[in-house]
This record gives C-alpha cells, sequence and structure tokens, in this order.
C-alpha cells in the first residue's frame, strides 16, 4: 500500500530553519516526486539534504494535470511511496496537488500531510483578525470592475459574518490590488498586508483603511497575502 507524503516547501529561499529536520526522513521514504515545479523543488531537496542522489528518484511535473493524474494513479497501483510537493508552501493548500490526493483516498493510500509554512496561516495569526471565522477566496478577478465588486462582497460578507477574509494576488498586480481594496472600502474597515513572510524583509501590518490611505504602500513583485475584517 503507497503512502502519499504532502512535503511542504520554503515560502523565503533563506527560510531554510521553517522546515522540520523530519521532512528529510520524508524525502527518503518516497521513490517518484510529483512537482510543481522540479527544478526548484531539486533544488530545495539539495538545501537541505546536500547528499541527496538526485536521479535515484524518478519525477513528474504536475503542470501537465491530465498526466500527472494518470501517472500517479499508475504509482499507486505500484505500492509506490510517493512524495508531492508544490512550489511554496504546502501542498493542496492554494496550490496543486488536490486532485492527486482525493485519488490517493480513493484508493485508500495512507496520507501524510507534514508540517511546514503556511503563508495563509501564518499571515492570519499575525493580522490580529478572526481566527475563529476566516474564508480563503484566493486570486480575485483581474478585470477591475469585477474585482471592485468581488472586494465589496468580500467585505460584506465579513461584516455580516464577523468573518476574516484573505486572498491572494500576482505579485507583479500587488499595487493595483491596494488600490482597489483603498478605493471600494469602509473606512473603519480592517485591511492587513503580509509581505514576503518568513523572509529577511518579512513585513505584516494591519491598519483600517483610512490609515492606510495615508501612506504610499509599494508592493510591486513582493510576494503578499491580503486579509480584510469588517466585523465588529
Amino acid at each position: 500500500m503507497s503512502t502519499i507524503y504532502l512535503i511542504p516547501t520554503l515560502l523565503a529561499e533563506e527560510a531554510q530553519h521553517t522546515i522540520p529536520e523530519y521532512i528529510i526522513d520524508a524525502i527518503k521514504n518516497c521513490s517518484i516526486f510529483f512537482a510543481e515545479n522540479e527544478r526548484t523543488t531539486r533544488r530545495f531537496f539539495k538545501q537541505i539534504w546536500p547528499e541527496m542522489v538526485i536521479d535515484n528518484y524518478e519525477w513528474v511535473n504536475m503542470k501537465d494535470e491530465f498526466a500527472a493524474l494518470a501517472m500517479f494513479k499508475s504509482k499507486l497501483n505500484e505500492g509506490k511511496n510517493i512524495g508531492i510537493i508544490s512550489e511554496a508552501g504546502c501542498p493542496g493548500v492554494a496550490d496543486p496537488g488536490q486532485k492527486l490526493i482525493a485519488a490517493a483516498q480513493e484508493y485508500g493510500a495512507s496520507i501524510k500531510p507534514l508540517v511546514g509554512p503556511s503563508s495563509i496561516l501564518l499571515a492570519l495569526m499575525a493580522s490580529g483578525m478572526n481566527g475563529q471565522q476566516f474564508r480563503f477566496s484566493g486570486y480575485l478577478p483581474i478585470d477591475n470592475a469585477q474585482r471592485l465588486k468581488a472586494i465589496k462582497e468580500l467585505e460584506n460578507d465579513s461584516a455580516k459574518k464577523s468573518c476574516t477574509e484573505i486572498f491572494i494576488e500576482t505579485p507583479y498586480r500587488n499595487n493595483q490590488l491596494i488600490e482597489a481594496i483603498l478605493k471600494v472600502c469602509s473606512a473603519t474597515t480592517k485591511l492587513c498586508i503580509a509581505a514576503d513572510i518568513t523572509g529577511k524583509n518579512e513585513w505584516i501590518k494591519t491598519k483600517s483603511i483610512a490609515e492606510w490611505k495615508k501612506e504610499k504602500t509599494d508592493l510591486h513583485k513582493r510576494p503578499a497575502i491580503f486579509l480584510l475584517y469588517a466585523g465588529n
């Protein structure tokens, strides 16, 4: 019977300390890895386990979901131990891997989720917002009008349910997203911006919309996550 290891990876390249040592044991137990980005995964593994012989393992890129799923099922039938790794953070959480994990559940494989950094949880922990009720909505629409509408809907839902709303954006569009939030949200609504989490330039701030409007915020091309709270 296969064992599936859900292997976390770094949020920031210099944050090797955020990966527990037992991750190396999980890597050693696998014979094949399904990775969002094989090149960066190989580099990450060598960073935490320099003695690793990369060519001793099989590698499958998850970008072609159909082909990856077919290969995954084949390896399950062979009883192989498999590692799943996303590009940053935890596989299956706002990152690829969910379909493979669902297939493993159907096959009755043993699933081992491993401890590692999650930008969603780390940002929520540091925000001071409601950690009892929260929702992650992923990426908001690119179209400006649809994005403004989505932000307003999140704010209204937060006010109604006292729920923390969490979302992300492609780093090169961060500034446009901030402008949209400041444009549509009420002055008293709280916004937390968490950038470069676990990195040397980590920056996490929670302020009201009125307070954010008083300062210039430039997060162009910096990995960030956004949290909105309009509850009491």
